[in-house]
């Protein structure tokens, strides 16, 4: 690459590495961090090729997102740090990269802590639908099998804590049936395993019972084909994965036929993902180091943020307090 390259195209060439090598969402995020950098360099008129590329163009961009929450803006710059520290590293440009970490931490806003909120009952009357949406299934077959991958991609995220692109990119050989156990690439590109409940494995063997004519007729190994496909026209009879934005109109059309719209605008695949976290923690007696493992957080730290009691559970322990009838008053 050159030197005199416009940065433009650089961040093209990055974003492609990006493209190959991280998931599908990484990639969104830093295209959207890029881009918002471009559009103030642009706007301060700095930095039109890598030459004229400098530490300091950061703080244009530092500035601007003060408009943008702190959680935004950690992300953008840590993707832009990202692309500074990729042109160091093909030695298209020298960056003093510790000097841009620092005027990174000085200037940029810290991330509140928040903790994680979701509707848990609203959650649990999904689930409960899920487990009984196939009662009635459908004489057509394509309909049929929506229904049927639908449930058991609902309750697979709600009982394994999988990530929802974790789950899209499964392959029916990730999965050991006898011990009810699946090894998967998680996040960070690291080797995972992840556990499943007696009810979602059984509604994954449902639904691929329902489609074993589709795959047997692929032509391709059956441990190869995805556990969650495609059932449109643009697929056909071809066995082809969902995709990560897919898998979230899955959700999001079954919690808006159930729930409704405010709950469709609230419950994610992120939220099963929560709610996973929280039912470990309640049906362990609180046991944070069997919630990290089962969760695949890295830091135990984070794991302690869902290690809160709900509402109902706080307001009731303090009318057990103080509530009671006062026996001196009679």
């Amino acid at each position: 690459m050159e030197k005199n390259l416009p940065i433009l195209q650089a961040v093209q060439d990055f974003l492609t590495m990006i493209q190959r090598s991280r998931s599908q969402n990484t990639h969104r995020s830093y295209s959207n961090a890029l881009s918002f950098f471009l559009e103030t360099l642009a706007e301060n008129n700095k930095g039109k090729t890598l030459t004229e590329l400098k530490e300091t163009d950061i703080l244009y961009c530092i500035e601007a997102l003060r408009y943008h929450s702190p959680a935004t803006e950690k992300l953008y710059l840590t993707a832009i740090y990202r692309f500074y520290e990729y042109l160091t590293a093909i030695e298209v440009a020298e960056f003093n990269l510790p000097n841009l970490r620092l005027l990174i931490r000085q200037r940029s806003r810290r991330s509140g802590q928040r903790l994680p909120q979701f509707p848990r009952k609203q959650i649990e009357s999904l689930i409960k639908y899920a487990i009984n949406i196939a009662n009635q299934l459908p004489g057509h077959q394509i309909e049929r099998l929506r229904i049927l991958r639908d449930r058991a991609l609902i309750l697979t995220l709600a009982d394994s804590g999988m990530r929802i692109h974790e789950a899209c990119n499964l392959r029916r050989g990730d999965i050991d049936w006898s011990e009810q156990k699946a090894l998967i690439i998680g996040k960070g590109d690291q080797q995972a395993i992840v556990r499943f409940s007696h009810r979602s494995l059984q509604a994954i063997k449902e639904y691929l019972a329902q489609r074993s004519a589709l795959d047997g007729a692929s032509g391709k190994p059956i441990a190869s084909l995805p556990v969650f496909a495609r059932h449109d026209r643009g697929a056909g009879k071809k066995i082809k994965p969902i995709s990560t934005t897919t898998g979230r109109k899955i959700l999001h059309y079954h919690v808006l036929s159930v729930l409704g719209k405010d709950a469709a605008e609230t419950i994610t695949p992120h939220s099963l993902r929560h709610y996973f976290v929280t039912t470990v923690l309640r049906g362990s007696g609180g046991n944070l180091k069997l919630a990290q493992e089962l969760a695949r957080h890295k830091s135990i730290s984070v794991t302690q943020r869902y290690a809160h009691l709900s509402d109902d559970e706080l307001d009731r322990g303090y009318h057990e307090i103080f509530n009671q009838p006062d026996d001196s008053s009679t």
